[in-house]
């Protein structure tokens, strides 16, 4: 099957000469896809086309969206939660997550994820596989026609480990920046990091977009190796002391800060000693921390820590010259963490 998403205006515009229609028909294509107030997932529903060149494109099998509804969530502070269903019956979360001036998509990579981390809810039940870039761009579509605005921040953080589906991370990223018309600035990538991929990721996007302007996000979660062995089985293979090396690179490669997520775990990662060491672990590196707030799931046992206490862990870090913000977080009465939904769904 040929999909139409994520292929670029030269890409449309040699379809159409390829039918032997004028190139503005693939301008055309180009402006439907992208109109987020068009709601119609069909290619026989785009009127501007003659009606001969949309049942030729329909019957070699070309197509706009792979995805369906499965379920929706609304949450009373407007972060909605959408759970997608793929051609192959597998199920993907994403979010929109809505403020006065923008429009954030949170987005899925993989089906599942192999991570295992012990606080998420995803990788209970593995990976499935990974996500096509058409898939990754068809949930952006989705949260725009669901929540009627435009997005305008976009962060990999649902399901899946980016790193693990760099190629159509990229290829996603690519028609994000220049399709969707959303600076590389405003895009996120979080990885819980897997070994050589860091620098892969900076070689790759050189490669394939030029540049490399997205933000690289750290799922660190951990002052040291010992405590983040204990929630994330795969740091075993990744010391922590190399992951900050490979971040000083790709801060030397690109130009751009890495942010480091700090899951705040009571009694876990969040006394002041680990804020101490963290503090130590990453000073005189350009980088940002964002401490979190901890989403509390039925099937694990960590307990969030009190708000307290997380500004005390905080300000010690900015006594220490590193500089930290606090991301409270967003549509806690409905299912909020990650792979919940799609977990929900299942045990019905």
């Amino acid at each position: 099957m040929k999909n139409l998403l994520g292929s670029s205006v030269k890409d449309l515009e040699n379809v159409a000469l390829d039918y032997g229609q004028a190139a503005f028909r693939g301008r055309q294509i180009h402006n439907w896809i992208y109109n987020y107030r068009n709601k119609k997932k069909n290619i026989d529903q785009i009127e501007v086309l003659p009606l001969d060149f949309r049942n030729k494109l329909k019957h070699d099998g070309f197509k706009v969206s792979e995805l369906n509804i499965q379920e929706k969530k609304l949450a009373n502070d407007g972060t909605l939660k959408l759970l997608l269903s793929t051609d192959d019956n597998e199920s993907i979360e994403c979010v929109g997550i809505p403020t006065e001036k923008r429009l954030t998509a949170c987005l899925s990579s993989q089906v599942g994820c192999p991570m295992d981390c012990k606080f998420c809810a995803t990788g209970k039940e593995g990976l499935k596989r990974s996500l096509k870039a058409s898939e990754i761009l068809d949930q952006i579509l989705f949260i725009e026609n669901e929540m009627n605005r435009k997005v305008t921040n976009i962060v990999f953080m649902g399901m899946g480990e980016p790193l693990l589906n760099i190629y159509d991370l990229l290829l996603s990223i690519r028609s994000i920046n220049e399709d969707f018309q959303i600076s590389q600035r405003k895009i996120t990538v979080s990885t819980v990091a897997v070994p050589k991929m860091i620098g892969k990721l900076s070689a790759k996007s050189f490669q394939i977009l030029g540049k490399c302007q997205f933000t690289l996000a750290i799922s660190l979660h951990a002052s040291n190796q010992k405590i983040r062995e204990t929630i994330i089985p795969s740091a075993k293979n990744y010391e922590i002391k190399n992951i900050i090396e490979d971040c000083k690179k790709f801060v030397r490669d690109t130009g751009r800060r890495v942010s480091f997520e700090y899951l705040m775990l009571n009694g876990v990662n969040d006394k002041l000693e680990h804020a101490y060491e963290l503090s130590n672990l990453l000073k005189g590196f350009q980088c940002h921390v964002n401490l979190i707030q901890y989403n509390q799931i039925d099937e694990v046992e960590f307990k969030r820590t009190s708000f307290k206490n997380l500004q005390l862990f905080q300000s010690i870090l900015i006594n220490n010259g590193i500089t930290v913000s606090f991301r409270k977080s967003r549509g806690l009465d409905k299912n909020a963490a990650c792979g919940q939904l799609r977990q929900s769904a299942k045990n019905k």
